[in-house]
């Protein structure tokens, strides 16, 4: 199975300034998922799509591909992930002069995946024979809804984790990873469709980067998984 990796890293970031190239645990951000997708034994090609020339140069010094700069147009803030996505397939298959046969996004604001990880991911793939994989971690959350005020569980009977049985089990989209067949990404457009499996990951990946907050507790992941 021929696999892309692409990791989308536009230059201007609001929430984080400068987030994909500021130092996490003693490493640009961007850098953890350049090497975790190349150290994976099913990745073919490990790509960074970016419209910032800072960032392909970092990208390209941890060993990723930058052969092309993304479009302004895809480099907005209200750009989608998908157009990235189907644009960075068109350039790298036209480059390398091959088709791929399955598409891993990973998103450098999740940037704490434990070893093994994505092959994992990979290995669930295809042995569900899925057409799109998404990584989820399980939500032991309630949920509440504020007009009308409303609950999305039984607050009458309000279960305790160990409970739970699997059918009534929440997972929550980490942003992580997703696998996506080529085919399907570009018939339908998006990165889940058709026959759809989630990944269970670890607590501590679920984490995504958005603000200051989200910087300092993933740091403080990083460095306990590190240390271990």
């Amino acid at each position: 199975m021929s696999v892309l990796a692409i990791i989308p890293a536009r230059g201007g970031s609001k929430g984080v300034p400068g987030k994909n190239l500021r130092l996490l645990a003693g490493k640009p951000l961007i850098a953890w998922s350049i090497e975790q997708a190349l150290a994976a034994k099913g990745v073919s090609d490990v790509l960074v799509s970016t419209d910032a020339e800072d960032i392909a140069d970092v990208a390209r010094s941890f060993g990723a591909d930058v052969p092309f700069l993304r479009p302004a147009e895809l480099a907005t803030d209200t750009a989608p992930t998908e157009p990235v996505m189907l644009h960075a397939v068109e350039r790298m298959e036209a480059i390398r002069r091959r088709r791929y046969e399955t598409i891993l996004l990973l998103q450098p604001t999740s940037p704490l995946r434990l070893p093994g990880t994505i092959d994992g991911a990979l290995r669930a793939f295809a042995a569900d024979n899925a057409d799109s994989l998404l990584g989820v971690v399980e939500s032991h959350a309630f949920f509440w809804q504020a007009d009308p005020v409303r609950a999305s569980y039984d607050y009458t009977n309000r279960p305790r984790r160990q409970d739970i049985v699997e059918s009534d089990r929440h997972y929550r989209e980490t942003g992580s990873l997703y696998l996506t067949k080529r085919d399907i990404l570009l018939e339908k457009r998006n990165r889940l469709a058709g026959r759809i499996a989630l990944y269970r990951m670890r607590e501590c990946e679920g984490w995504e980067i958005d603000s200051e907050i989200d910087f300092e507790i993933v740091e403080a992941l990083m460095k306990q998984e590190l240390s271990k």
